[in-house]
């Protein structure tokens, strides 16, 4: 008489969430550059953008390739060596939104405390900024991955052209990296992969962005079951227009002050986000549990 072979218990594997962040504008009140290579250079930010801002309208080109071609003209102009190694020490320059410097542990341990350990929480950054820049930034350690646009540097480590560019579309791919678990550049994300191998699915994603650069990233994680809230400066009247834009089109869950200080509306409305995720993995835990014990 034969046995029947009992197949080996399949773990559970989909229990991270993932909040992924874009940068300027996000964390950081300004842009990267303004705070390091502007100034490095000499240059006034509100000129060197009108000056892209033109040459995008007269060439009809991409407005992040413009910005990096520019900025490699004006390094030269200035016979300035700025290396990947100096780039990444004016970082130190960067300022940040209140709350920022401890915002990733707090909701580290706010997920693991709900979620009795069961939950394991990612950061990523997803920026058109430099990469070269966000190598040296002071909240480095808390992030899984950080995706941004990159130079090539010559043997005498001359910035010379772009070899990555991350404009507001292709920001998606790397939305897809994440859930896939393709993390690595060099890894492809286009061959099929069933729903429930993916390691990260979008309903266990949250994208937090700033404005219309971000609608590409916000639209796809909110198709596919996810979440996105923007934020905005409380300074600025058009940054809160934007909010309320994207609010108006459906495009965000909810958006909040750029306050990630402890007890502030953006925390409090991450939390409830996040708490609807951690149900959703315990959830499908004992889904998968179920679904195993049916099927010996």
């Amino acid at each position: 008489m034969s046995r029947k072979t009992v197949a080996p218990e399949r773990p559970f594997t989909r229990n991270t969430l993932a909040l992924v962040y874009d940068f300027d504008g996000t964390l950081t009140p300004q842009p990267m550059q303004e705070y390091t290579v502007l100034p490095q250079l000499g240059l006034p930010p509100r000129a060197f953008w009108d000056e892209v801002n033109a040459e995008v309208k007269r060439t009809g080109g991409d407005s992040i390739l413009t910005y990096m071609r520019l900025l490699v003209e004006k390094i030269e102009a200035n016979k300035a060596h700025l290396s990947r190694d100096a780039l990444r020490k004016l970082a130190g320059g960067i300022k940040y939104y209140p709350g920022v410097a401890h915002w990733f542990e707090r909701v580290n341990r706010y997920v693991a405390e709900r979620s009795a350990g069961l939950v394991q929480t990612r950061h990523y950054i997803i920026s058109a900024g430099l990469s070269e820049i966000l190598e040296g930034i002071s909240i480095k350690q808390h992030f899984e991955r950080i995706y941004a646009s990159q130079y090539h540097f010559n043997h005498h480590e001359v910035a010379c052209f772009p070899t990555i560019v991350i404009n507001d579309t292709s920001k998606t791919q790397y939305l897809f990296r994440i859930n896939k678990g393709r993390e690595r550049s060099g890894e492809s994300i286009n061959e099929y992969m069933p729903e429930a191998e993916r390691p990260i699915p979008f309903s266990h994603m949250v994208y937090i962005g700033d404005g219309l650069t971000d609608v590409p990233c916000m639209t796809v994680t909110k198709m596919y079951g996810g979440f996105a809230v923007a934020v905005h400066n409380p300074q600025h009247r058009d940054s809160i227009r934007t909010c309320r834009e994207l609010a108006r089109g459906n495009r965000i869950d909810y958006f909040a002050p750029a306050d990630y200080r402890p007890g502030r509306v953006l925390e409090k409305r991450v939390r409830t986000i996040l708490d609807v995720i951690i149900a959703r993995v315990h959830f499908e835990r004992e889904r998968h549990v179920f679904l195993n014990e049916t099927a010996s």
